[in-house]
């Protein structure tokens, strides 16, 4: 392979879910195309298979990326309490999420999570999740409004303000950024080898990274991938994911 035109792997684990009564392993276009173009990488879906693929996707790949999704994490995974009726639920992609990140983090794998990836990361290493954030007292509404169009949903929400000296903060060069905000559950207890990045106005933590991972290992509440080009900030996160991951390569060949 020509190293000066190969690109980076990056796995971006599916959710599974029924279209016109089958079953599909999906992952949205936005995803994909921020890999694509604003990491500068190669994506490839993996389906959501449960924890056996693990060590084949940890000899392979080059970096990890957990998408947004309308489900939930089953809260049995965090001892939290039964969902409400009707609340959407990917048990095979927790099955396969939850034991392959720090899994990922431990092999040196580039891992950036995003929303409901924000809150697998927080799981998987041990951390809860508040259901309903907007219920919480003292919190925000952070939902879209899904009745708008939907460059308003994923328009600027609220700022958050990034921890002094933490790598958000060196890629913004600034104490604040703007972000939309899509979303209903939120961190309640965080887990102990992660570290906060940022946090929106009402205190709750919307970034973080893990403290002694070996290589870029971050996560963010908010949904970077919409139209990266367009904005400074995340065009920087992506483009640092990206360059992990090209370093990851390098050491595997």
């Amino acid at each position: 392979m020509n190293m000066r035109t190969a690109k980076p792997l990056i796995g971006i684990p599916a959710d599974r879910r029924m279209i016109d009564q089958h079953w599909f392993h999906a992952v949205g276009e936005k995803y994909i195309a921020a890999v694509a173009q604003a990491a500068g990488a190669c994506p490839v879906l993996i389906p959501a298979l449960g924890e056996d693929l693990i060590d084949s996707l940890l000899d392979r790949f080059d970096g990890l990326l957990l998408t947004g999704s309308a489900s939930n994490v089953e809260p049995h995974r965090y001892n939290g309490a039964p969902s409400d009726p009707g609340t959407l639920h990917d048990p095979a992609r927790d099955a396969t999420t939850l034991p392959l990140i720090p899994a990922a983090v431990r092999a040196g794998l580039p891992v950036l999570g995003l929303c409901r990836g924000f809150q697998e990361m927080n799981v998987a290493f041990g951390g809860t999740l508040h259901q309903k954030v907007h219920e919480i007292p003292g919190h925000r509404d952070h939902r879209e409004d899904l009745e708008q169009p939907l460059d308003i949903q994923y328009g600027p929400a609220h700022e958050v303000t990034l921890e002094p000296g933490g790598l958000l903060h060196r890629l913004a060069g600034a104490d604040r950024i703007t972000v939309n905000s899509l979303h209903s559950q939120g961190v309640q207890t965080l887990a102990p080898d992660l570290e906060v990045e940022a946090r929106a106005p009402d205190g709750l933590i919307e970034a973080f990274r893990v403290k002694d991972a070996p290589t870029f290992a971050v996560a963010v509440q908010w949904h970077p991938e919409w139209k990266a080009q367009d904005n400074l900030f995340s065009r920087a996160l992506f483009a640092e994911f990206g360059a992990a991951s090209v370093n990851r390569m390098r050491r595997r060949k």
